[in-house]
This record gives structure tokens, sequence and C-alpha cells, in this order.
């Protein structure tokens, strides 16, 4: 294995004065540590560390010390060229691991250049230097820099910070050259296809940064070079590559053509430049295929907590055909507005009034009062409302989901504990529910995979399972009831005449605006979209929708 050398931090500075270059010296030459050393170094020894001038020195004496320090040390000469500095002891354990971590062959310096006082060694004269070194695998070359400071008894000293050695790293830093170690070469974060870089994508560079961070890569071929490690050995940076390697690879579900379609679709012209996040996934697996965003609010495709509005119609049906036995046939009478404790619901511009409405005509208009009546009525006993908590947890699988990566997602809310008027809001989206795209996009997968798949964006990543499956009849009803509105319902305008599709369209108030939403699946995808500021669902997030449907 390679040693390491430990640096430290230095900076550098434009040329003043310039002497001519220090020859290289062949390694296998070098003078024993017993050989006498020069006057300045001499004079160094005298240095009182105690009694430092707040002169600096004058930039000929400051270069003459450098120029016969940099002598002894590309001579070899590592004890005499420590004495010429302000710690002997650190300064030659410095040299030495220098010279053993790179395999040093040769070292050589040129340009050795006054660039006067020092802005960050208080009196003191900064001199600059080039280095050439051979080493490992090749020849490095890198600018480097000394302080010179003079004691009141005016002796010099090259001030040990080993800033000569390397500028801008850290004294728990190392250098190696040769093999390139583990953690130098960046891994890429790539698509399912193993090739795609999901850098490229704007809407995933925060989620690539993240992975990146966390995942273990597979794969690739360390290169060489020089590079500077960590107490432990791992790589922090490389410095200079000699021979490339092949980057390890961390692979996600992600599909690459879809992913490009979700960039496109959240910039949809509709949409007036408002922010919106989408979310498709695998409904077979749970994988995640896709996911954009736009707008200041980050990403708010998996983490943007909003109400979804009638969207979440689909999980207050479930809950009326799994826990209070209806069918989409049971009544469901559609008024213009209703009173449930004490709060006044009404219902969307457009929705005519039907008292005869069942839940399957309710859910392809999207009537409010239909499901706050029937959620009221069969839902909620004795003040207890969390039987649609219940629903989204047993069967849906709401909670906290690890996607993978170290990717944070934003968790919905159903309260299980809601009270006063909230108790009848639930049920149409609205109060204290909030949820994501990503986690309505599952709900739609959960319905067309008849079975909750948590999503995930790396493969093999655990899924946590629902308690309990959603039955075959719950599913079948739900996929009728999605599939008229996609044909002849609220997402008509944009999804009729797609073959397979199944939808839920949703608009939900908050504050003095309203947000889009529409979720749906095809035969491969289910997908969400949310619109901020989105008049309707269909007329916003139904644009989005449409792209990913349509090329998938």
């Amino acid at each position: 294995m390679n040693r390491a050398v430990k640096i430290g931090i230095a900076g550098t500075s434009t040329a003043l004065l310039v002497l001519g270059g220090i020859g290289a010296y062949n390694i296998v030459q070098a003078f024993s540590p017993g050989t006498t050393g020069s006057d300045e170094t001499k004079a160094a020894r005298a240095f009182d560390p105690a009694a430092v001038s707040s002169e600096p020195p004058s930039d000929a004496k400051a270069m003459k010390l450098t120029q016969a320090f940099l002598d002894s040390w590309s001579e070899q000469r590592l004890d005499q060229a420590a004495n010429a500095t302000d710690d002997s002891t650190t300064a030659a354990s410095a040299l030495r691991e220098y010279a053993d971590g790179l395999h040093l062959k040769t070292l050589a310096f040129k340009q050795v250049t006054s660039a006067g006082p020092s802005t960050v060694t208080a009196g003191a004269t900064k001199v600059t230097f080039d280095v050439t070194a051979k080493v490992a695998g090749g020849t490095w070359t890198y600018p480097s820099a000394v302080a010179v400071r003079q004691s009141t008894n005016g002796q010099l000293a090259v001030h040990w910070n080993n800033s000569v050695l390397y500028p801008g790293l850290g004294d728990d830093q190392s250098l190696t050259a040769g093999t390139l170690p583990a953690g130098t070469s960046t891994a890429e974060v790539v698509a399912s296809d193993g090739r795609t870089d999901l850098a490229r994508f704007s809407s995933l560079h925060d989620i690539v940064a993240t992975i990146r961070q966390n995942a273990t890569p597979a794969g690739g071929t360390a290169g060489t070079g020089v590079a500077v490690v960590d107490a432990t050995g791992a790589g922090v940076k490389t410095l200079q590559v000699f021979s490339k390697g092949k980057a390890p690879v961390i692979k996600t579900t992600i599909d690459a053509s879809l992913q490009e379609v979700a960039e496109n679709a959240v910039k949809d012209t509709h949409l007036q430049g408002k922010p919106a996040g989408t979310v498709a996934l695998d409904w077979r697996t749970g994988h995640i295929l896709a996911l954009a965003h736009t707008g200041a609010d980050g990403d708010i495709a998996i983490n943007g907590i909003k109400s979804p509005g009638s969207t979440i119609k689909i999980l207050t049906s479930a809950a009326l055909f799994d826990q209070a036995g209806l069918t989409p046939n049971s009544p469901a009478p559609c008024t213009d507005s209703l009173t449930a404790n004490s709060q006044l619901f009404h219902n969307d511009s457009g929705v005519r009034p039907n008292p005869g409405s069942t839940i399957a005509q309710a859910f392809t208009v999207s009537c409010n009062t239909s499901f706050i009546k029937d959620g009221f009525h069969y839902l909620v006993h004795d003040g207890d409302a969390s039987a649609l908590h219940n629903e989204a947890v047993d069967v849906f699988g709401m909670g906290s989901w690890s996607i993978g990566g170290g990717v944070a997602t934003t968790d919905p809310s159903i309260p299980a504990d809601v009270q006063g008027g909230d108790q009848a809001a639930q049920f149409i989206g609205q109060g204290r529910v909030t949820a994501t795209p990503l986690f309505m996009a599952s709900v739609a997968a959960t319905v067309r995979g008849v079975g909750f798949k948590q999503p995930v964006i790396l493969p093999g990543q655990h899924q946590d399972t629902a308690p309990r499956p959603i039955s075959a009849r719950t599913a079948g009803y739900l996929q009728s009831m999605m599939r008229t509105v996609a044909t002849s319902g609220t997402a008509a305008p944009r999804l009729g005449g797609l073959t397979g599709v199944g939808a839920k369209t949703g608009t939900a108030e908050e504050g003095d605006h309203t947000n889009g939403w529409l979720t749906a699946y095809n035969s491969r995808i289910a997908v969400a979209a949310l619109v901020e500021g989105g008049s309707s669902g269909v007329d916003s997030a139904g644009y989005v929708v449409r792209h990913l449907l349509t090329s998938s």
C-alpha cells in the first residue's frame, strides 16, 4: 500500500520577483542526514520563535533562505531542510512521509518568486514556487509556497505548516500516488438501463447527489494518479490523473426516456409557468420510473405536501366498499350544498344536482356533497372518524416510506383524530388531509395492480407492505369507476380516447387559490401530477399526466 503524507493549507500569489530554477536531484544520489548545512540553515537554527519580528524579511533574504531550503529538499537532505524551518521535528517527519506516500523518484523546483508580505502569516514574506515531482505512475507539477519569518535577532526561518507540500489541504489529509483510492472517482448514478447518467436531468440533481453520497456503487476500475486521502485512507479528491479508470455506477429504477418526457411535461405551456410536480410508477413493482418538478418550492413531486382534493375520493370509495359494504350502485345523492358538523360544503361549478345519484355517478362528475353525505353517514361513528385513515394505512400502505439512497420524501397525512368540520372535509381531500404526487401515484398503482407496492428508486430496496391487501372486489369497483372518469367523466377532456386508462381528477382549495391534481394509470404505469395554482385538475395536471400516459 502507498504510504501517505500529511499536508496543510497554503495560498498562491502573483509573482513579484523571480530567481532561477533549482534543478532536480536523483534521490538515489542523496546526501546523508549528516551533511553539513548552508549558512542559511545554520541561521535558522538560531531563529527564536518566541521573539518573531513584526517586520517581514526582505524579498532577497526570503528567497535566499527558500532556495537553500528547496535545494536541501530536492537533494533529499531532509534533516537539513527541516532545520531551515521553525519546527524541524514536524517538518522532517512530513518531508519523509511525502517521499514515501508518493513513491518519490525525483523532485525539482522552479520559478522561486517573492510575492511580498504574506496575507496569511503575519510578519512573513511569501515565496512561491513550482514543484515537479516524478512519482509512482508519472510526473506531477503543481504550485506551492512558503512563508519566511524573521526573529528580532535577525535570523530567518521557513514557517512550517505543511503548505509547502501541497496547497489547500488539511493536516488530517494525506497524499498518495499510484492506484487511485476508492472514493476519489465520483460514482455515476444511472437509469435502469445502466448507462444514462441521471445528472443530465435538472429535476434529479439533488436526488443524484443524495444517492451518490448514500448508496453503494458497483463495478468500475481504479485509475492511476495522485490523490488526497483522509485519515482512514478513503479518497477525498483526485489531484492528477495519469491513467483513467471506469467510474462505478449506482443503478436506479428511473426510465431514462420517460424521465425525459416528465421533464418536459411539467413545463407544458398550458401551465403558464405554474409550479408542477409529477411521479410515474411501474404499478407492478412500485419502481419509480420518473419524477419531475418546476418552481421555487423544491421537489414538489415527492415533498409537495398539499390537500389532494377529489383524488382522495378513491380512498373514500374504497372505505365505503370495504367498511360499509356499499357498491358503486349504492345511493349517493348529489345536492348543491351540504352542512356537516356546522360547516357548509358545496360543489365545484358545473356539477349539477342529482338526488338519485349513485356512488359511481358521483365519482364520475366528482360531486363533493355525495361523498360527504355517505362518508359522514357510514364512516363516522359516535365521533370516531378514523375510518379513512385506517383504509389509507391498512390497504394503501400510507406511512413513512424509505424509497432508497437516503432520498427524503414527505409523508402524507390523513389524521385519525379529526374533529368538527374536518370529519366531513377529509372525504373530499380537504381539511387536514395532505398528500404528495408520489403518494397519489401509489394510490392509483394500488388500484390497477390490485395490491400495494411501496415506491422505491433503487432496485432491491426494502419495500414495506400494507397490513391488508386490497380486495379484488374493491379494486374491480374502483377500476370500473376510474375508467368511466377517463372516458366520459371529469378527466375525459384530456384522457378520453386513450386505451386502458383509469383516472381521478381533483381541485383543492388553498388560501386564495386552488391547486390542480390528477392521478391515473394505463397498462404500464401509474402517474400523478400536482399543479400549484391550477384552476382545475383536468385543465392543469391533466396536461402533465397525458404526456406520460401517451409515452409509456
